[in-house]
């Protein structure tokens, strides 16, 4: 199968007329700017959104976070950390139980005279790999700095409009040295040693002339301020404490161009996937963007410059500077001899069993699918009433393809389409409703009750890939087993609005975001939803994870949607080599620390 673009539309137009519509949620977005794309609710910077917009965003290898008067000196700046492996503090036993990477250290702050406590963070241009943030000295005044962030982003960079810059540092600054112009053009270099031994160089570009970059001074041992009314752009980066000759000239060569957005296209050929990240740049125009490689990266990369500069992330390993305005990434081995039936990578998949294996299935589906589907289905849970559909859909499949009975497996078939009905008739404990403040198919329960977390927060779109993955597969394996289904009714409109919500393949939807769930810089998805979290987004649960990406595959080859096939089979070979280097351990792992991997796996990271 050869696919050239997997990101094309595979539905459009609103959810089906059974799931009522409603412009309001609980979470507000007062402090996000009005866009046309659907807002993203998992994606790695909605900490600046939810909550008290204190807790940190992990762009990795950096971390960053809105001061809000915290720390030392009381900023109001953004304060970006990075943490070695020697800051991390790790659990008893052997292996150690657990490992806990420091927060809340300000290294550098990028901030402003003109900040203070009536200092307003807000928010623009939310994308999948990318969002600005924005420092207003007061409510309704334009920002003094934004902040353009990006997964990745080798520089840390700061845009000021007008305003008093300030480089800070709660651990305090030892040395400041000022180097000077870099190349040709308006981007100057300083050098700030830190208490802690660590070395960032500081980079100025300034867009207007006569400002005076040399003028930088050092108040204290933990401000470095510039003069007033500066328009441009400073930038910081961290100088690897070893092993790298090359951060002085990369950062020299990269500083003055800067990130601000990332597109996404890949392509299908037979067992072989490839997909390309562009990014879309600002700054000096003739300048290559330095971006940060994570480990799944540099093993499947096939284009860009790979520099020796590497810097520790948190619970990704390594992260490797990488000089390109785009990356082009290669999966070899795309699983599209998987099916319905039993699989495995040395047997492949397994149709057929011995006549002993029949009989004993045979005696399972015959009791497991005498039971009330119906019962154990329809429940205040999406979640829950998903898993259960799920577990009668792979059931009947085994009883159909595997022990060949057809008789028994049509029998709970029918079962099955009633029970699923429900949900497509949307009159099931808890319905769904299509919100369009955000824009998503999500749970009527908090809408009721009030509760938050109630069905683990779907209404709060939490966890919404492992919810909604179960009925896609159900709806796959009826589809497969029952074609007619698939035209009848609402049934393939409903199946293709959870997809869409979870898993959206394009970014111009109506209704929907792109890639709500499945984050393609990190190579897995995120859970947490609409919930302030102080060490960011986590997994949760690799299996339900692949389970949901897997739904998309057998679904996209039921419908006959090549595309969505293909993509699914591609982004199951991403999510297999991100697993097993992040979340999943052979002994031979290198990437995390040696005294962790003995657990084999990482627990919620």
């Amino acid at each position: 199968m050869s696919v050239n673009n997997i990101f094309v539309a595979f539905a459009t137009g609103p959810p089906p007329s059974q799931v009522s519509q409603r412009s309001d949620h609980p979470v507000e977005r007062s402090m996000i700017a009005p866009q046309t794309k659907k807002l993203q609710t998992n994606k790695f910077y909605a900490n600046f959104f939810l909550g008290s917009q204190a807790s940190a965003t992990f762009t990795h290898p950096y971390s960053v976070a809105w001061a809000k008067g915290s720390g030392i000196l009381k900023s109001y700046g953004l304060a970006i950390s990075h943490i070695e492996r020697s800051q991390v503090a790790f659990g008893p036993g052997d292996p150690v139980q657990y490992l806990i990477n420091p927060i809340g250290i300000q290294s550098i702050t990028l901030s402003a005279s003109e900040l203070n406590i009536t200092t307003q963070l807000t928010m623009d241009s939310l994308d999948a790999f990318s969002a600005n943030v924005n420092l207003l000295p007061r409510v309704g005044a334009p920002p003094a700095i934004t902040f353009p962030l990006v997964q990745g982003m080798g520089f840390v960079t700061a845009v000021y409009s007008g305003s008093t810059p300030r480089v800070e540092s709660s651990i305090s600054f030892t040395k400041i040295t000022y180097l000077g112009r870099v190349a040709s053009g308006s981007t100057y270099k300083y050098q700030a040693k830190l208490a802690d031994g660590t070395s960032w160089n500081v980079y100025v570009t300034t867009s207007q002339s006569g400002y005076p970059v040399n003028s930088f001074t050092l108040t204290g041992v933990r401000v470095l301020q510039g003069a007033p009314g500066f328009q441009g752009f400073i930038q910081v980066a961290k100088v690897p404490l070893s092993g790298s000759t090359d951060a002085e000239t990369v950062h020299d060569g990269a500083a003055g161009a800067y990130p601000v957005a990332a597109t996404i296209s890949g392509s299908v050929s037979g067992t072989a996937g490839t997909y390309e990240l562009a990014w879309t740049k600002q700054g000096v125009a003739n300048r290559t963007l330095l971006m940060f490689a994570l480990p799944h990266h540099v093993q499947s990369l096939a284009s860009g410059t790979v520099t020796d500069i590497k810097l520790q992330t948190t619970t990704k390993g390594i992260a490797t500077g990488i000089v390109g305005d785009s990356w082009t990434l290669t999966e070899p081995n795309l699983p599209i001899d998987i099916g319905f039936a039993p699989w495995s990578p040395t047997h492949g998949s397994v149709d057929k069993v011995s006549a002993a294996a029949t009989r004993l299935i045979n005696e399972a589906g015959e009791s497991e699918l005498s039971q009330d589907m119906g019962a154990q289905s329809n429940l205040n849970s999406m979640y829950y009433s998903g898993k259960a559909l799920a577990k009668f859909a792979a059931i009947i499949y085994a009883v159909h393809d595997v022990a060949d009975n057809a008789t028994l497996a049509i029998s709970g078939l029918e079962k099955l389409k009633t029970a699923f009905n429900v949900f497509i008739r949307n009159e099931q404990i808890l319905p769904l409703v299509y919100e369009s403040s955000w824009g998503g198919a999500v749970s009527s329960g908090t809408y009721q009750t009030g509760d938050s977390g109630l069905d683990f927060g779907n209404t709060y779109y939490n966890d919404h890939h492992f919810h909604y993955g179960y009925f896609v597969y159900a709806a796959a394996v009826i589809g497969y087993l029952d074609p007619s289904w698939l035209d009848a009714g609402s049934n393939k409109a409903w199946v293709n609005m959870l997809v869409r919500d979870y898993s959206n393949s394009v970014t111009d939807d109506t209704y929907f975001p792109f890639s709500r769930s499945f984050d393609w810089y990190h190579g897995h998805s995120w859970a947490k939803g609409l919930f302030e979290s102080g060490d960011g987004k986590d997994e949760e649960s690799s299996s339900e994870d692949t389970l949901s990406t897997y739904a998309i595959k057998m679904w996209g080859r039921t419908i006959n949607d090549k595309s969505l096939e293909a993509r699914g089979n591609l982004m199951l070979a991403i999510q297999a080599r991100s697993l097993h280097n992040y979340f999943l351990y052979t002994s031979d792992n290198t990437i995390q620390p040696a005294n962790f991997i003995g657990n084999k796996v990482s627990g919620i990271s």
